[in-house]
């Protein structure tokens, strides 16, 4: 029986601990800060967009007095539904995830990123730096790589140079910047799609670019309709005063993306260009 009791005094115990353990954080809880999630279109692994976004998210945190979290998205199509289901109340995302979030869920334009400056980036055709592919009609009867299928720009901006993609011997879509570098390089394919910042890093490493598109309205932080005023505003504010003039600042923005150096503000019409680009492809969806 002493055994028996003994067991029936740790058992209680734990239980007792238990239960105070869930009462303490319960009543923290409510004296914490409100949570809102931060989205991402997939523009990598899951592993290395929380690398890049959670600087940012910690960052706002501090700046805002909202828990800011990171909720990764595995492609494009789910990034948009995060926004739209609610599951997230801001992302970053490309022109083309912003127009279908802002058409279908009425997502909201926040802020966009500089590049050196600019408000627009560029997306460029390469190939690898011994390759004698010398021009855009040089790729007719090659393999080609795009990102994700849902990325009508790509696909829209290599028509706009006079190739059709059925001039390609073959295409495919390799989800992410950094996969059609590597895919590239290694040979996989002859030339590739990417954005002017991805493709500066994989220029040392053997790549060169044969085509540059024309400026094009950047990547931009969205919000959902549905967030408060308040939340609106402090982010809007503390991603405006984000820029490269401190160590940890400079940090946060390069973590995102090596070419950026702060935020500016953007409006829907600022895509009209683009919606124009891939309305043929919108229709072919």
């Amino acid at each position: 029986m002493q055994k028996y009791d003994w067991l029936r005094f740790i058992v209680s115990f734990f239980a007792c601990f238990s239960i105070t353990s869930i009462t303490i954080p319960a009543h923290a809880a409510e004296n914490a800060p409100p949570e809102l999630y931060l989205g991402s279109v997939a523009m990598d692994v899951p592993a290395e967009m929380v690398r890049r976004m959670t600087p940012l998210a910690k960052y706002l945190s501090m700046q805002t007095g909202y828990n800011i979290l990171f909720r990764a998205s595995p492609n494009l199509a789910s990034a948009v539904e995060d926004i739209g289901m609610g599951h997230t109340q801001m992302a970053y995302l490309t022109p083309v995830a912003y127009i279908e979030a802002h058409d279908k869920y009425g997502a909201v334009p926040l802020v966009s990123p500089l590049t050196r400056g600019k408000s627009t980036f560029n997306l460029v055709i390469a190939v690898r730096k011994n390759s004698p592919i010398k021009s855009m009609s040089d790729l007719r009867g090659k393999k080609f790589a795009f990102g994700d299928k849902n990325a009508l720009l790509q696909p829209a901006v290599v028509v706009r140079t006079g190739i059709k993609l059925e001039d390609f011997a073959s295409y495919d879509y390799l989800k992410h910047y950094d996969n059609i570098a590597k895919a590239v390089l290694n040979g996989d394919f002859d030339a590739g799609i990417l954005k002017d910042t991805v493709a500066e890093k994989f220029e040392p490493l053997g790549l060169r670019i044969i085509h540059i598109s024309p400026p094009l309205a950047s990547y931009l932080f969205a919000v959902s309709n549905k967030i408060s005023p308040d939340a609106i505003t402090k982010i809007k504010s503390a991603m405006l005063a984000l820029n490269t003039d401190t160590p940890d600042n400079k940090a946060v923005l390069r973590a995102l993306d090596q070419g950026y150096d702060g935020f500016t503000l953007v409006e829907d019409q600022d895509y009209n260009v683009i919606r124009k680009l891939i309305a043929p492809f919108k229709d072919k969806k």
